[in-house]
């Protein structure tokens, strides 16, 4: 088999090479890879950031780290989390590179766009970093900005609220290319009902970023408003109203929920079919309960208010709100445990995970309905079981399908296969180690431990120990998955165009794609997900 060809030397603009040609291509592949360099940067450093703060609590009292430093860190952390990791990680990264090649085009409808939304992500992370160093360092405000502390603080609250609203834009312009690249840009025999679920999730998720990021955006211009001209908006003394900041906060902060889900949601929906052999059960349901999760998780911001004074009939109509949502994400889990069952199951490192992020975004639903009720939230709002269920979904949800994507899609965005026996032993670690990073934080919830704070009583020492053991695990998993990857590079090992015998068109062109992405014109199924005429490729690879 010959070695892997490399769009990397045949996709820069015209007259241009090296550098100059990544920095100004027009190249969705080649975006999406950028993409994938910065976030993994990212990640790596909120992981770090994730796992000192774990070590400092593994223990009371003062032991690496001061209450000042602490607080920096772990805003810190949540900024870099959603905002330069969870929300655009997926879309990015895996949209880029795979959307155009699903919908049977060359690339997105707006080429220079992608570029310069790529431009602001980094300028966005770059703020971020500047608020670390600048000045009186960086907030202590937590990743949420509350008011008045966001407005009061003398740190860096300015050039952190800016990184975010960069941040935005950034996705905002990507959801808008995706739209258009969806309407405009797919092949023309391909309609609504033969294109994959990946394309599907990421289509729901751009409108939920082209109409929920402006809510934020302009909130955080009035934060900045508030320190600089100091007009009231959130000042009762001047007329304001604090809470007004936690409405406009959470009614884009909820819907960047499913931002960071639905498109994790497709990759699982994208996986369970290949490797069990069976077309995807419940095709139709799992596409209109994307788009019934993107609408009605605009509708239940409140829930994250119940003990803020709202009225009884509204705290009735946003717990039945919360209650109905979960029923779109019900539908799709039932629809990949249905696909399984009966099929001719193969086992993967990206199916592995993609069991994990079932198990995992279940338990995380399960605890939402505890949160969703009224009488048990206000008994563990703001305590670690909010910590915990928070993570089961976002990181439990979109990390496992980050990790699930990278291994599924990794032999044809380089043309290079990866060992399979450290990718299960990085899975299972992480997954072993999240679960006994997080579990013992529902108990802590339970038992009242506050979130947020720097120290805490006796009594939760011993689940705070538990907890921090468990992030070393995570991390020791995560190390490993990561770097059994990279030295892939090391091992060349050809993977061939359809090393898992999949259906959807991006594993019908060469692994990795070329310039313009189909070496012929795309044939496109009748449905993208139909394993009766599947012919097993040559080179299908893994060791």
């Amino acid at each position: 088999m010959t070695a892997p060809q490399s769009f990397y030397h045949t996709s820069s603009p015209a007259g241009l090479s090296g550098i100059r040609a990544w920095l100004l291509t027009h190249d969705h592949k080649r975006l999406g890879l950028m993409y994938l360099a910065a976030v993994f940067f990212w990640f790596v450093l909120a992981m770090v950031l994730g796992l000192l703060l774990r070590t400092e609590l593994m223990g009371q009292g003062p032991t690496i780290m001061g209450p000042e430093v602490y607080n920096s860190m772990f805003t810190l952390h949540g900024v870099i989390m959603i905002f330069l990791f969870v929300i655009p990680a997926i879309p990015a990264i895996f949209g880029n590179f795979f959307l155009p090649i699903q919908l049977g085009t060359d690339d997105v409808f707006f080429p220079r766009l992608n570029l310069f939304s790529w431009y602001l992500f980094m300028l966005g992370g770059l703020f971020a970093i500047v608020a670390l160093f600048a000045g009186d360092g960086f907030p202590d405000t937590g990743w949420t900005f509350y008011v008045p502390f966001s407005v009061e603080v003398d740190s860096n609250v300015g050039l952190t609220v800016s990184a975010a609203f960069i941040l935005g834009m950034s996705s905002m312009l990507t959801g808008l290319n995706f739209v258009t690249t969806f309407h405009r840009m797919r092949d023309r025999s391909m309609g609504l009902m033969q294109i994959p679920l990946f394309t599907w999730s990421l289509y729901a998720t751009a409108w939920v970023q082209i109409l929920a990021t402006p809510v934020i955006s302009i909130t955080f211009v009035l934060v900045m408003v508030e320190r600089i001209l100091g007009v009231g908006l959130f000042d009762p003394d001047k007329g304001g109203d604090p809470l007004l900041y936690q409405h406009l906060f959470w009614m884009y902060s909820h819907p960047a929920v499913y931002i960071m889900i639905l498109p994790g949601m497709g990759v699982i929906s994208e996986i369970i079919p290949v490797f069990s052999r069976k077309s995807i059960f419940g095709y139709k349901a799992i596409v209109w309960s994307s788009m019934g999760i993107a609408i009605a998780g605009s509708l239940v911001w409140a829930h994250h208010m119940y003990t803020s004074g709202m009225s009884d009939v509204s705290v009735f109509v946003f717990s039945l709100l919360t209650f109905l949502v979960a029923i779109p994400s019900a539908v799709k889990v039932f629809s990949w445990v249905a696909t399984m069952y009966r099929g001719a199951i193969e086992m993967t490192p990206p199916l592995l995970l993609a069991l994990i992020f079932i198990y995992l975004f279940t338990v995380g639903g399960l605890t939402g309905l505890v949160l969703g009720a009224v009488g048990t939230n206000i008994h563990v709002h703001d305590t670690h079981f909010v910590v915990s269920h928070f993570h089961f979904v976002m990181f439990g949800g979109t990390g496992f399908a980050f990790f699930a994507a990278l291994h599924f899609w990794w032999p044809k965005m380089f043309g290079i296969m990866y060992r399979f026996k450290p990718a299960y032993i990085g899975a299972s670690l992480t997954g072993i180690g999240f679960l006994f990073h997080y579990v013992p934080m529902l108990i802590l919830g339970l038992q009242g431990m506050p979130r947020r704070y720097y120290d805490y009583l006796p009594q939760y020492e011993t689940g705070n120990f538990l907890a921090g053991f468990g992030g070393y695990l995570l991390c020791l998993g995560i190390v490993i998955m990561f770097v059994n990857l990279l030295m892939s590079f090391r091992q060349q090992q050809p993977a061939g165009a359809d090393p898992w015998g999949a259906t959807t068109l991006e594993w019908s062109v060469p692994s990795p794609p070329p310039l313009h992405n189909f070496v012929a014109p795309p044939v496109v199924a009748s449905f993208p997900y139909d394993f009766t005429t599947v012919v097993e490729r040559a080179g299908k690879g893994g060791s």
